[in-house]
């Protein structure tokens, strides 16, 4: 049953999970933790077979992954909380935030995507198509968010390689079953020169009832490592208790 966006005093704190891209790691966000207003308290989520799980099996079917961080967050859920994922980050934000509310649970203050297509418009085929070595480092490459010592280190290679294939089975393993119906306001984040169109963005609208906002940043698919600033700029703007309050007027 759809749960309302609870309100809370401005005083109270927001925290924000912040979800991985494909390949990637909690570590992604760790420079984030100093640079956010002190209401806001940043917890990067990490997900099996990597960083501090890196001893864990990967766990690679999407509906799987979200029943698993469902699990592992509702029990300490807070009470007044938002998601930020990037990229993949972006399907499994989704899929939190479609599973919570299925559980009766509060749903989030706000949820940002950054470099994510809507689900409506997502390619699963893509993802199963790419599992080679050769195919894989070849997409690590060409996205640019890899860093380029990186290629050089085979056991590091190896790692980053055999993440990116679980992951890439977990967004090919995502099936559409239209609109989840979602209930709270939406911040949709993207770089200028990535390959995501404008519509297949757009179409984020139609995942919530809440408003929906389009931000755009200079930069690719990575645009967050150039834009920094801004994007934290605009989680500030977006998440305290007073930017919240205008957006849901």
């Amino acid at each position: 049953m759809s749960q309302p966006p609870v309100t809370y005093a401005a005083h109270s704190p927001l925290t924000l999970y912040c979800l991985p891209c494909a390949g990637g790691s909690a570590a992604m966000y760790y420079r984030w933790r100093r640079a956010l207003a002190p209401q806001i308290e940043l917890v990067p989520v990490e997900l099996p077979g990597r960083g501090s799980r890196i001893g864990e099996d990967f766990v690679r079917d999407f509906n799987a992954l979200v029943s698993h961080l469902v699990d592992m967050l509702s029990a300490e859920l807070a009470p007044r909380y938002a998601l930020f994922g990037h990229s993949m980050g972006t399907l499994l934000a989704y899929g939190l935030c479609r599973e919570l509310q299925q559980r009766g649970l509060p749903a989030p203050q706000a949820l940002l995507m950054s470099a994510g297509k809507a689900p409506s418009k997502r390619d699963t085929d893509r993802f199963l198509h790419l599992q080679s070595d050769a195919e894989l480092i070849a997409d690590l490459q060409r996205q640019g968010g890899t860093p380029a010592a990186l290629f050089d280190e085979p056991e590091l290679l190896r790692m980053a390689v055999d993440t990116l294939a679980a992951d890439y089975q977990v967004c090919g393993s995502f099936a559409y079953a239209g609109s989840a119906g979602l209930n709270c306001p939406l911040h949709v984040l993207a770089g200028r020169e990535d390959e995501i169109t404008e519509a297949e963005l757009q179409a984020w609208a139609a995942e919530s009832s809440g408003p929906m906002q389009l931000n755009w940043f200079d930069g690719g698919h990575f645009y967050l490592k150039g834009e920094e600033q801004a994007v934290l700029a605009l989680i500030r703007q977006q998440l305290l208790p007073d930017a919240l309050h205008r957006l849901s007027a």
